[in-house]
């Protein structure tokens, strides 16, 4: 029986395969699915805890992001979202299928009842383990966890450009990432569609219009803090 711990490195898989190395130790086989539109700090993270760990974290991965968006000659939207299916769930069912009799862990809390994690269980061979329902672990309890490991998730676990971003996230990715905003304009123009989906709010669909927005120094609320507290710290260093 092979034991796999998939991991997408955001709080609540770290603290589960953090958790379950210490109380439930055992051969286990940690994952992720990389889409190859990380920011560089998701890979940092990813290796951090390979190293906690003391096991890698081995990447499945079957194309990127850019590539896909290319075949499918299609941006991903609510609607349309083909980047999950075919960059994370088909993968890791092909790797299951592979090392079958395996048992899955999940990283779903006991707070999260409603919440579905793919039925990898479908999978001949496959059992689904959801420690932290075992646990009866709740935020609050993934939390306390990784600050008492001294464990920080990076801002962004997700792929750069997703169409779920928030604003404040696309603000950022324009101001810290130029080249993978610039690449993401390239996908619209050359597509004739956009990332955001229109009518969600009151800025630009199009990421060239809401460029624009930015340069005027348009700057989305959740955003505002990081501008102050750059500030803040220039008005220190003189």
């Amino acid at each position: 029986m092979k034991h796999v711990v998939a991991l997408s490195g955001g709080k609540d898989s770290t603290a589960m395969a953090l958790r379950l190395a210490e109380v439930e130790p055992r051969n286990y086989i940690y994952v992720c699915t990389p889409t190859g539109d990380e920011p560089p700090e998701m890979i940092e993270h990813w290796l951090q805890l390979g190293n906690l760990l003391g096991s890698r974290v081995l990447p499945i991965m079957a194309d990127t992001l850019d590539n896909l968006i290319l075949k499918h000659k299609a941006i991903p939207n609510f609607r349309m979202r083909f980047c999950t299916r075919v960059l994370k769930i088909e993968p890791f069912v092909r790797y299951l299928k592979a090392v079958t009799p395996a048992t899955s862990y999940v990283g779903v809390r006991f707070d999260e009842a409603e919440r579905e994690a793919g039925d990898y269980s479908q999978v001949e061979g496959v059992v689904m383990d959801f420690p932290m329902r075992r646990w009866k672990w709740t935020l609050h309890d993934v939390r306390n966890y990784l600050v008492k490991r001294g464990i920080e998730i990076p801002r962004r676990t997700d792929c750069m450009k997703c169409f779920f971003q928030r604003l404040d996230e696309w603000y950022r990715l324009w101001r810290d990432r130029p080249e993978v905003w610039a690449k993401a304009v390239e996908h619209e123009e050359r597509l004739g569609q956009t990332f955001r989906t229109s009518g969600r709010d009151s800025w630009p669909t199009k990421l060239t219009d809401m460029a624009a927005e930015f340069e005027r120094g348009h700057i989305p609320q959740r955003a505002r803090n990081d501008v102050l507290s750059d500030l803040q710290c220039r008005v220190c260093r003189m």
